[in-house]
């Protein structure tokens, strides 16, 4: 399971700032709350040796007796509850205040790794802006500047070494288990995931009901069809915003997170009643941020009109246009409508997720590309692309080598994904380009006749 990284602290001392940076300034996923004047976020961190989640949390205040605060201490508390290890912030411009002793008073008894980073430390002495943090003999404070960079990689290796017994997949499969394709079914709460899943069992073995979040965590569950073997992950619903009420509820997005990582192949699943919201489109992205192979379901399609089916098309352009590599299927769950044409779809894009690319093959799809469309130049230099071979599956990574490939511009990288998707069929699945400059085998001798002058 993928480690989870929360960030906590009093108000100000820039924690969404060093969020910001964890994850590439890309929040991959927003949740509100009721009550709150800011948003809570989720996302997949960046710039380590090994993937993990990072979670934003508001300003801790733990004596807030009520409104507002109150509600945000109570959340970051079941973020804490959540966390593999937590990342304490403290101002070190500001110093040591009585709120930083509380909350480490409150983090001690946790029982969560904790690592001490005193931000805004950029250019003082760190043995000076330090000092005073010792006092909370939370280990050695380590001083970082979150709006600069400075030490962040440091930390986020030291956190991650704290996550003890994580793993880069949730579920470690047993040899059995890993000849099966895992399904992940994630939506916002009451879209139909786990009538989909009891569908696709044939029995009750999810609880469903017309209340909205009703599964609090993610549910793995074995299953045959066709003669061949799956694993459902039945997922929490991830809601809109201001509709997160109870408690156990609010981080039950975490579970969903990680299920998305644990998954081959992920449905996600819309409502046509409701139609496609801002949240299906966060939920998206991080789906695509992580490259999961991917199809869409819409469900309870029977229960609109016309009128509602071409509202939810024209939504599904607009909002969700960037899944177009995913295939998309209307269905009814409940009615067991659609379901073999998204099983069928699920097979293909675990088949393209996993599509083995022979190097020579690449090269010839390479050089027809080319001969369609070449790279613009970059001005008196126009990039050469040599040949491709394939560096990695789930999704599938095809490294491209040539010289002055970091001139290639991004509209080109899509035409080449897009070529390549054709070339070998790869719809259901996102698809990587990378580019690979080879070294000059004169720069060095060239460099020499220089001095040499």
């Amino acid at each position: 399971m993928l480690p989870t990284l929360v960030l906590v602290g009093r108000p100000n001392v820039g924690k969404s700032t060093l969020f910001n940076r964890l994850t590439a300034s890309r929040a991959a996923l927003v949740a509100d709350y009721p009550g709150l004047t800011r948003d809570r976020h989720y996302g997949r961190g960046r710039g380590a040796d090994r993937p993990y989640l990072v979670v934003d949390t508001g300003g801790f205040e733990p004596d807030a007796r009520s409104g507002i605060m109150q509600a945000m201490a109570g959340q970051t508390r079941t973020a804490i509850a959540e966390a593999d290890a937590v990342i304490f912030m403290v101002d070190g411009r500001e110093g040591l205040t009585g709120e930083d002793r509380v909350i480490a008073d409150l983090l001690r008894r946790s029982g969560r790794p904790v690592l001490l980073a005193v931000n805004k430390a950029e250019g003082l002495a760190a043995e000076r802006v330090t000092a005073e943090f010792h006092e909370l003999a939370m280990g050695t404070p380590l001083p970082i500047s979150s709006a600069h960079g400075e030490n962040v990689r440091e930390l986020v290796e030291h956190a991650l070494a704290e996550c003890k017994g994580q793993s880069e997949v949730g579920h470690e499969p047993t040899p059995e288990e890993s000849k099966r394709i895992r399904v992940a079914i994630v939506g916002r709460p009451n879209v139909g995931k786990s009538t989909l899943v009891n569908t696709l069992l044939g029995e009750e073995r999810v609880i469903t009901f017309g209340e909205p979040g009703t599964t609090r965590d993610s549910i793995y569950l074995d299953f045959d069809r066709n003669a061949r073997g799956y694993t459902l992950i039945d997922t929490a619903g991830v809601r809109r915003r201001g509709k997160v009420i109870e408690t156990i509820e609010k981080f039950s997005v975490i579970k969903t997170l990680q299920a998305i990582e644990d998954a081959n192949v992920v449905v996600l699943m819309l409502d046509a009643e409701q139609g496609i919201s801002e949240q299906d489109a966060h939920l998206a992205g991080h789906i695509l941020e992580a490259g999961r192979a991917l199809v869409v379901a819409v469900n309870k399609w029977d229960a609109v009109d016309a009128d509602a089916r071409g509202e939810v098309k024209r939504d599904l352009e607009r909002k969700l246009g960037f899944l177009s590599f995913a295939e998309l299927h209307t269905i009814s769950a409940k009615k067991d409508k659609g379901i073999g044409p998204l099983v069928k779809a699920i097979d293909r894009a675990y088949a393209a997720a996993m599509a083995r690319l022979p190097t020579p093959k690449l090269t010839r799809a390479l050089q027809e590309a080319l001969a369609r469309q070449q790279p613009p130049r970059a001005g008196l230099v126009r990039p050469k692309l040599r040949y491709a071979h394939q560096g990695g599956a789930n999704p599938p990574v095809i490294v491209i080598h040539g010289s002055a490939l970091r001139s290639v511009p991004d509209a080109y990288r899509r035409y080449l994904e897009h070529f390549f998707r054709d070339a070998f069929k790869l719809q259901g699945t996102p698809l990587r380009i990378q580019f690979k400059t080879g070294a000059n085998p004169y720069a060095e001798a060239a460099t020499h006749r220089r001095k040499r002058r």
